[in-house]
Formats: structure tokens, sequence, C-alpha cells
């Protein structure tokens, strides 16, 4: 909620510093086409085109103002979403830990279970172990049966349906 509303912020600070520059770059570019193709017929007093000036100051000024501000938040809310995701890491793996548990996986059931979930195969799996592919296929096969699952994807939903359920 507080990230949706920093977002809106900084979008309606962006659109400020937007319409500011449209219109101090439209006047400008007006100005000169008056001026190279001859279409003023009154030259513009030195006062006016002063006060312009300062005011397309003012607006830069503000622009560049807003634009730091605008990016300290940015890297802010990035820090924030970076302590999120490691929170959720964290969380993830105390899960994944506390539903070994419930199953009553081994050791080494566990070492293949967590690379299961972390998407390799039972080939990568047996060359990091150093355990024949058979080994695996059966610890796998072990593991799916006491999660009351039937396969990868099964064992991987169980897990997103836990986070998901608790947020």
């Amino acid at each position: 909620m507080k990230l949706a509303a920093a977002f809106r912020m900084d979008r309606m600070i962006l659109l400020v510093i937007i319409l500011l520059q449209v219109g101090f770059s439209a006047f400008y570019i007006l100005d000169f086409i008056l001026d190279v193709f001859g279409f003023r017929t009154v030259p513009m007093s030195w006062e006016y085109y002063e006060v312009v000036q300062g005011a397309t100051i003012i607006g830069l000024l503000l622009g560049v103002v807003l634009s730091i501000v605008m990016l300290v938040n940015m890297l802010r809310r990035q820090n924030e979403v970076r302590s999120t995701m490691l929170a959720a890491s964290g969380a993830f793996h105390e899960l994944m830990q506390l539903r070994f548990d419930e199953w009553g996986l081994s050791p080494s059931e566990r070492d293949v279970a967590t690379f299961t979930i972390k998407g390799l195969s039972n080939d990568e799996i047996a060359a990091i172990r150093g355990k024949s592919v058979g080994t695996i296929k059966s610890q796998c096969n072990a593991i799916f049966r006491k999660a009351g699952v039937s396969g990868r994807a099964q064992l991987v939903s169980l897990f997103i349906e836990d986070l998901t359920s608790t947020t």
C-alpha cells in the first residue's frame, strides 16, 4: 500500500516536470518560429521575455530537484523491495524445512528435495551429490510419496500455495 502511494506521487511529480518542460519548450519553439519567419508583428518586450526566462530557470531547477527526490525515493523503495525479497526468501527456506520435518525426510532426501524445488534435473542432482541417477530417482519417489504428491510440479505447487495463502 505504501509503495503504491509512492508510485502515484512519483507519477504526479513526473507529470508536473513533463508539463513544465513541454510548456517552456513550446514557448521557445514558438518564439523561434516567429522570429525566423518574421510572423511577429509586435516585438516582445524585454520585461516579458525576462519574466518567461526566469520562470523557465525556476522550472528547470524545480525539474532537477524533483528528479533528485524521485531518484532518492526510487532507491529507497528498491532497498525496501530487496529487504522484502530477502525476508520472503528466508520465509521460503523456513517453510521448506518445516514441511521436510512434517514429511519426515532424511538428510539426503532434504538435499534432493531442495535441489528438485530449485528446478534441477535428476542428472544435475546426481552430479552435484556424486550419486547415481537411479539413487536420485528413488529418493525423489520417496519424497513425492511422503509429501503426498505425484511429481515435481505438485511438490513446487505445495510451497507456492503455502506462501500465497499466508499473504
